[in-house]
């Protein structure tokens, strides 16, 4: 297949029109907004609807993103796992704060969050890392994130290491891992509109519990 050229590129656009969004319609807590923008995405049997991209800023101000899965959600606020020494984890140990974007792009939304990090309890990381699947957690053993590698042998060499020293035992959580909440301080609920003229509604925390809705130009 060949590469789009520049004026195809420039040319791919698309015109939203499903529905809108008005103020009356949120409910006035954001969690709960999102939660119910969440399960309407799962509904829909997106692929991965919790998938969200995260961006973390290193120590020389340089942003970073990738994309990381959503695991819990409540009142604390929005809940990942992951390597602790990797990237993200070097990032947020040098500036605990980041920034989530999701896009359901079947229903012309994405909600866009800012906050600060902190790491999850040991006791709730080990009750989630041993709900996950086996293989996940020898692979939690037998990488070490964001490390150069040799080749695929070698990832494959180590993952055969790790389950040979706890594949008949249970497995226990690495020191090295566990979770991150982003208690948000902003939440921006965004529904594509014609004519580019987007809704976006955003939720800012006033003090408290309170929160301070605005709509922004799109």
């Amino acid at each position: 297949m060949s590469a789009l050229s520049s004026a195809e590129l420039a040319a791919l656009r698309q015109d939203y029109a499903q529905r809108g969004l008005r103020r009356y319609e949120l409910d006035p807590d954001p969690i709960r907004q999102f939660n119910a923008w969440l399960a309407e995405a799962a509904s829909h049997h997106l692929l991965e609807p919790n998938a969200m991209t995260l961006a973390t800023v290193d120590g020389d101000g340089q942003p970073w993103t990738r994309t990381v899965l959503l695991k819990i959600c409540d009142e604390r606020g929005f809940t990942f796992f992951t390597n602790y020494a990797g990237a993200k984890g070097r990032h947020l140990d040098g500036n605990p704060r980041a920034a989530l974007t999701f896009w359901w792009g079947a229903l012309e939304r994405q909600v866009n969050i800012t906050g600060t990090v902190t790491k999850v309890s040991h006791e709730e990381s080990e009750s989630y890392f041993h709900s996950r699947p086996f293989s996940s957690q020898i692979g939690a053993w037998a990488s070490a994130q964001s490390e150069v590698v040799e080749d695929r042998d070698q990832l494959e060499r180590q993952f055969a290491d790790a389950l040979a020293k706890y594949g008949e035992t249970e497995i226990p959580l690495p020191p090295h891992w566990g979770g991150y909440r982003v208690t948000p301080r902003t939440i921006e609920f965004w529904q594509g509109r014609t004519s580019r003229l987007h809704d976006r509604l955003r939720f800012t925390r006033s003090g408290g519990e309170s929160w301070l809705v605005e709509r922004l130009s799109p």
